[in-house]
Formats: structure tokens, C-alpha cells, sequence
């Protein structure tokens, strides 16, 4: 059944989350010697355990790909843990360019729309899939992935768990073209000219 209310998804998301859990059991970060990490030796209370981030989560017209994070950045109480989520929003016919995560797999599920997933492993096989409401996707750690909502009429949304308070983030394209490589190596890289590669770093800067 499709999702079409602003409730639904508000409903799900506690579900998806608890699901997630047991998929991160197999923790990547360092294990912690004490019962949790505080960012300094005063005492706390049980709002340091509470996020409230994701209360406004869900936009059912998104303008542009979003990704609402839940990690260590945004909530401290979970270095140490070994978890974070994110909440991925895609407007019709958006993408989430090919990237990884070098310190932990991504299991994705979702929960709006569709949506087309795929990665790379390091003998060059893509394994790709089209992914309805209530299906999971599991990214393996550290390599190069890929969400796309094929769906030119409908936004979709999905969550994602990951096995590390700070799953880390490497974009494919801006890593490559935004980060000072010499042009003329990418030019030879990618058996193409050096205009070519100024075209693309043009564009990834705008």
C-alpha cells in the first residue's frame, strides 16, 4: 500500500529504527572500557540520550535530495555505540551519487516511493536493484553505492542504520573532480580531455 499521508511515515520510522538495530550488532567502532562516553566528566541525565532531530523529518515536497543524520556529529551519546541512522529524501527523479562509507556497512529500507540501489565491489560487479516500500538493501562497508529515485511524479524516502557512530562519507564525483587532482590526469584518466574535466568540476562547484 502506498504511503500518502504525513502520518504513515511518522509511524514507521520507530519501526524501521528498532529493526535496524539488530543489524549493527557486529560493532566497527573501538570498544568503549565504561558504560558510555560523555564529553566531559560532569554527570548526565537522560535528555544526553535523547535525539529530537528527526521529529520533522518528513517533507512530503522535497525540492532537493536531503539527508537528515542522526550520527555522532549530531548526537553525541552515541560515540561508542557503534550505530546511526540517517533519514534519505528524494525528490522525483533524484539521485544519491555514487559514494562510500569507509568505516561501515549501510543497511537502507524503504519507506516512501521507490527507489533503484546498486554497488560496486572490488572486482568491478555492480549489483543493482529496484526497491519497493518495506524493502532492505544492505551497502557493504566501504563500497562505492548508489540510491536513485526513478519515479519522475513521486518522492520517496528511505532509512538508513549503519554499523558505526561515524559511518564517514566519501562522494565519488567531488572527491575526484573537487579536490585539486591536475586536470590532465583525470583527462588521461578517464580518456578524455582537459575541457571535459573543467566542464564537470564546473558543474559539481555551482
Amino acid at each position: 500500500m502506498a504511503i500518502s499521508s504525513f502520518t504513515s511515515p511518522m509511524l514507521l520510522l520507530p519501526l524501521v529504527l528498532l529493526l535496524a538495530i539488530s543489524t549493527t550488532t557486529q560493532a566497527n567502532d573501538p570498544d568503549i572500557l565504561t558504560d558510555f562516553v560523555t564529553p566531559n566528566s560532569s554527570s548526565v541525565d537522560a535528555s544526553f540520550f535523547t535525539y529530537s532531530g528527526l521529529r520533522n523529518f518528513y517533507n512530503p515536497d522535497p525540492k532537493n535530495f536531503t539527508v537528515v543524520k542522526a550520527s555522532m556529529k549530531e548526537f553525541p551519546a552515541l560515540n561508542g555505540q557503534s550505530v546511526s541512522y540517517a533519514v534519505l529524501q528524494f525528490p522525483p527523479a533524484a539521485v544519491n551519487p555514487p559514494h562510500t562509507h569507509p568505516r561501515a556497512a549501510e543497511l537502507l529500507v524503504v519507506m516512501m516511493g521507490t527507489l533503484e540501489v546498486g554497488f560496486v565491489d572490488t572486482t568491478n560487479v555492480l549489483y543493482n536493484q529496484t526497491l519497493q516500500e518495506g524493502d532492505m538493501f544492505v551497502f557493504p562497508k566501504g563500497l562505492v553505492h548508489f540510491q536513485y529515485n526513478r519515479n519522475h511524479n513521486q518522492s520517496a524516502i528511505a532509512v538508513s542504520a549503519f554499523g558505526s557512530a561515524n559511518a564517514g562519507l566519501l562522494s565519488v564525483p567531488k572527491s575526484v573532480f573537487t579536490t585539486g587532482i591536475d586536470e590532465n590526469v583525470l583527462a588521461m584518466s578517464f580518456k578524455t580531455d582537459v575541457p571535459t574535466v573543467q566542464k564537470i568540476e564546473l558543474g559539481l562547484k555551482g
